[in-house]
């Protein structure tokens, strides 16, 4: 092969790497992190882009990375930070992109069946209501921030007011 052949084949793969494609939707930006090697829980967080005409819809994702994966976002309840399942998941507006972020939109992943091992990679099939399905693998990161403020102080933060009633115990598995 010519150099101009390499390079081309290179970029190429430069280009596609990271990102994931589905009839018109695109994911890109994909990872995921857990708290601590003994965790039981974890997240993935993307970007979800809609190229096409039609709206269409996340509304589900598998996975053997954890024995319970769901769609949740964050929500304030009378002061008090919450986690919910979001009931008939994401809409991806056409011509669009959803963001899935920590604090925010984003996949759940309860139970976790192995540790997430910083620079590793789980594998998730996301599930949608037109494209169809589509397998991404997701980089776990654990040291990324996100779009969030990391550098809030929390140690005056009171913990018993958060609910994690809708938080599964994976140790009654």
């Amino acid at each position: 092969m010519t150099l101009r052949i390499l390079a081309t084949i290179a970029i190429s793969m430069l280009i596609s790497l990271g990102s994931a494609q589905a009839g018109d939707i695109v994911i890109e930006h994909q990872y995921a992190r857990a708290a601590s090697p003994i965790a039981k829980s974890g997240a993935a967080f993307m970007h979800i882009m809609n190229n096409g005409t039609e709206n269409d819809r996340l509304v589900a994702v598998r996975t053997d990375a954890a024995t319970t994966p769901e769609l949740h976002t964050h929500i304030m309840e009378d002061g008090i930070a919450k986690m919910r399942e979001v009931e008939g998941g994401f809409e991806v507006l056409a011509g669009d992109a959803t963001i899935l972020e920590r604090g925010s939109l984003h996949i759940m992943l309860i139970g976790l069946t192995r540790p997430f091992i910083h620079g590793e990679a789980i594998t998730l099939t996301l599930i949608f209501e037109n494209a169809g399905e589509l397998t991404i693998d997701v980089p776990i990161d654990n040291e990324r921030q996100g779009n969030m403020d990391m550098n809030m102080d929390h140690s005056n933060m009171d913990h018993s007011t958060m609910d994690h009633s809708t938080m599964e115990n994976s140790n009654n598995n």
